[in-house]
């Protein structure tokens, strides 16, 4: 089949990939989340920000895992 993705060249494809969504903004994003979660976890005055920390990290080492199989 000539219209299928696997005939497509890596260099039209990332073409095609819209600009914000490609691996380097999404994994300065995703490294940005996950410090964020580490200074949440390390800051001693705020209670709601030390409960959500370990989520934010999560949510960004995930994002992180996702976002690394992404076009360049």
């Amino acid at each position: 089949m000539s219209g299928s993705p696997q005939n497509i060249p890596a260099d039209v494809a990332t073409t095609r990939w819209p600009r914000a969504l490609r691996r380097g903004p999404m994994e300065t994003l995703a490294t940005i989340l996950i410090a964020a979660g580490v200074l949440m976890l390390l800051q001693p005055f705020a209670l709601v920000l030390y409960t959500y920390s370990f989520v934010t990290t999560l949510a960004g080492v995930v994002m992180f895992t996702i976002v690394s199989k992404f076009p360049d």
